[in-house]
């Protein structure tokens, strides 16, 4: 107890959790926002369809993006260890190589996902209107898709060497560039759900252009050249590759669950299917203002891996771990107090409304569920131990599925207490894992 008193109690560490961390949820922040931004939009065109279909589509190009998370995350644990060892040729390797990671994926992705698309729409069995505005937003978010994978890996990269101002550039200016197009394209053009996707594509490219731009300057305060011969050789890639592969697993894992969100969301009705989509609006704004803790975490700990920095590392897990638990409580009273207020500035289709007021409850709980997974994903990137990660999420899946089926008969009620329960046993399946490699020494090996 004495040795978390006296972590908490240093301020060095406070003031480096902050530096990141600050920067890191005022960016993250604007990527709900822009959510909340296209279903306010769209949520006040005249049809509840029209909203579905952005809610569909949007789940359906997270399904990509979100199972290829693992080109920041896994960016991001290597570049913080390269920059303990004060290594800049590695940091300029994994640069390239997550680039290049994030081209390839784009283009095998991109190709596969039209087919893929109509198979899940077809399970969905959605109403004509919903199915036709669906496909049309889908098929253009699609083009963005090779700027959203590069701006993944540019993030992890500046991530991991403790910058936190270039992914701040990077993402206020694709995220706020998208509200301010969509507003104009869907409400001023009158271009509606077709005018979200485009206004999406192009700040997805705007922010990818900046990144790049940001990386030159970046580069040149790390001495050091890249072993192009190295590049060319597996025993290169497979340390990043391996470590890839298991948060690949991991995402896909998780997206699988947001999926069967939307896919019985939708089984109940387009009301229902709108209604979760704007307390999910609520859960992203949750995970990304939390994830600016989570962020600090894994630039902080893999730093302190990478320097075998013991004390530094417990600091670390300290600070964050407190100032991710006061934030929690914080956002469950502000949905708890202010629910039917976050409804209502989304979306003034009354059926919708209604239908969300009844599952506000389920909101408030989450952050105090949630915010242990969040937290405990940032120390495993960090370590880059990926393997955890996907472990502990796969048995979360595979605990919450049975019971997501056996709650079938309470409608909504039944898909949002599987939820919770799902996101709790993920939280407690992290920190088994994590408290055993505490006990063992394990995460300097």
């Amino acid at each position: 107890m004495s040795s978390i008193r006296d972590a908490w109690r240093h301020a060095p560490t406070h003031r480096k959790v902050w530096a990141l961390a600050l920067p890191m949820i005022l960016s993250n922040l604007s990527v709900p926002l822009v959510a909340l931004v296209d279903s306010a939009v769209v949520g006040h065109l005249p049809h509840a369809h029209q909203l579905g279909a952005v809610a569909v589509g949007s789940t359906l190009y997270t399904l990509i993006v979100g199972t290829l998370g693992f080109l920041r995350m896994g960016t991001t644990g290597f570049a913080a260890q390269a920059a303990g060892r004060d290594d800049g040729g590695a940091l300029r390797q994994i640069l390239l190589q997550g680039l290049l990671l994030a081209l390839a994926l784009a283009l095998l992705l991109g190709s596969l996902a039209l087919p893929l698309s109509g198979l899940a729409l077809g399970l969905m069995n959605p109403s004509a209107e919903l199915d036709s505005l669906t496909r049309s937003f889908f098929h253009i978010r699609l083009l963005g898709l090779p700027a959203t994978l590069a701006n993944y890996a540019l993030v992890g990269w500046f991530l991991g060497r403790q910058n936190a101002r270039a992914p701040l550039a990077i993402l206020l200016t694709t995220n706020l560039l998208n509200a301010v197009l969509s507003v104009t394209f869907v409400l001023g053009l009158d271009w509606g759900v077709v005018g979200a996707a485009r206004a999406a594509v192009l700040a997805e490219w705007s922010g990818a252009l900046l990144g790049l731009a940001l990386s030159r300057g970046a580069l040149r305060r790390h001495p050091g050249r890249i072993d192009w011969p190295a590049l060319r050789r597996w025993i290169s890639w497979r340390p990043l590759l391996a470590v890839n592969r298991d948060i690949f697993i991991r995402s896909l894992a998780l997206q699988g669950v947001f999926f069967l969100l939307t896919v019985q969301g939708t089984r109940l009705g387009d009301a229902t299917v709108a209604a979760n989509a704007l307390l999910l609006n609520g859960l992203l704004l949750t995970a990304y203002a939390l994830d600016g803790l989570a962020h600090a975490m894994e630039a902080l700990c893999g730093h302190a891996i990478g320097a075998r920095d013991r004390l530094a590392l417990r600091r670390a897990l300290t600070v964050t771990g407190l100032w991710a638990l006061l934030g929690s409580l914080a956002f469950a009273l502000l949905f708890g107090l202010g629910g039917r207020l976050f409804v209502e500035l989304q979306s003034d289709i009354a059926a919708v409304r209604a239908v969300a007021y009844v599952y506000l409850p389920y909101l408030a709980a989450l952050p105090l569920v949630s915010v242990w997974s969040y937290l405990l994903d940032g120390l495993f990137i960090g370590a880059t131990r990926a393997r955890e990660m996907r472990d502990a999420m796969l048995i979360a899946v595979l605990l919450a599925l049975p019971l997501g089926w056996l709650l079938q008969g309470l409608g909504n009620h039944g898909l949002w207490l599987a939820f919770l329960a799902f996101m709790l046993i993920r939280g407690l399946s992290l920190g088994a894992f994590a408290w055993r490699l505490s006990r063992a020494d394990a995460w300097f090996r």
